[in-house]
């Protein structure tokens, strides 16, 4: 990490302790439109009818795995940006060495800690909120502790089963990779659904790709503040406009990195997450899709039960459909 990006880290971390606003004044957390009990957002979008209508058009064939291993030493994050613990796992129990066939037994288990954000994971709404509040209204003081929060927490979710699809902006601006802190836009998007021939869907899962995992796992070249990502504005697309139930992506944090608005260090994730209640999956392996050409498909995953938590590892799948044209 640079000096620059040194200086970024330490400022938000102080500001942050301090209590000190990371975020501009007048942003306010949204409030659900399915009511004052609802702790997942948009992930209301899902119906029976809706999981039924895409598992209905699998097409037999080949299932993608669009999640990354988790091992010692894995690019993550935020251990550099913001001193949180890296991967680690060790060996609690083990055969014998040596003459191990005197043993009739054997017993392996291991223990692993990380962060919740790391590897191919989802982020709860918990995770970014605004003026102390989380989503729909929710206030720290009122459903946050020390082992995680009361609402929105991954525990909350339900499996995710709705139609998938990805938008290839790398492809579509003819490099192998977007370059550093570039941020996507809503022109982007909409050349690279053209030149794919894809149309979006109310309700959509919508997986962008910038090319970077192809970087992947070489941590020099995989670094939060020199992401390429969504920009503010073609978030707002994607939510607003396509009412997109679920946004992911193949870099670290979604959005381009470093912000532009010295007020707030992430403002898409304080846009989708606390004020649209959309939730959104970071570290997706998305090259076999694209190698492909899998624009379209049923996306299957499920985030763990961790009870409060702001963000939970998956091992998300694509299933690729028949058309319903």
């Amino acid at each position: 990490m640079n000096q620059t990006r040194k200086l970024f880290a330490a400022t938000l971390m102080a500001a942050t302790l301090a209590g000190s606003p990371v975020f501009a004044e007048g942003d306010q957390v949204g409030e659900s439109p399915w009511g004052p009990e609802d702790e997942i957002g948009t992930l209301n979008m899902m119906s029976d009818a809706s999981r039924l209508e895409i598992l209905q058009r699998i097409d037999a064939g080949r299932i993608y795995d669009l999640g990354v291993d988790l091992f010692v030493g894995m690019p993550d994050c935020c251990s550099a940006a913001f001193g949180d613990p890296t991967y680690q796992m060790m060996m609690l129990h083990a055969p014998a060495r040596g003459d191990g066939s005197k043993e009739l037994l054997s017993h392996s288990s291991e223990a692993i800690s990380m962060n919740t954000h790391t590897g191919t994971h989802i982020d709860t709404l918990s995770h970014f909120g605004l003026h102390g509040k989380i989503w729909n209204n929710v206030s720290a003081d009122e459903a946050q502790g020390a082992r995680g929060w009361a609402k929105s927490g991954a525990d909350k979710y339900p499996p995710i089963i709705a139609r998938g699809v990805l938008i290839d902006v790398a492809k579509a601006k003819g490099v192998d990779v977007l370059p550093a802190s570039y941020a996507i836009t809503v022109d982007d998007l909409k050349t690279a659904l053209d030149a794919q021939g894809t149309s979006l869907q109310e309700g959509d899962v919508v997986l962008i790709r910038t090319g970077q995992m192809q970087h992947w796992p070489d941590r020099s070249k995989l670094a939060l503040f020199s992401q390429s990502g969504l920009g503010l504005d073609a978030a707002r697309w994607l939510a607003e406009e396509q009412k997109a139930m679920v946004l992911g992506a193949d870099n670290l944090g979604l959005e381009s990195f470093p912000s532009t608005n010295p007020d707030n260090f992430a403002p898409v994730h304080s846009y989708l997450l606390a004020q649209k209640g959309i939730s959104f999956i970071e570290l997706l392996w998305l090259e076999d899709l694209a190698r492909d050409e899998v624009h379209e498909f049923a996306f299957i995953t499920s985030p763990l039960k961790l009870r409060g938590a702001t963000g939970s590892p998956i091992r998300p799948i694509a299933v690729p459909v028949r058309s319903n044209r």
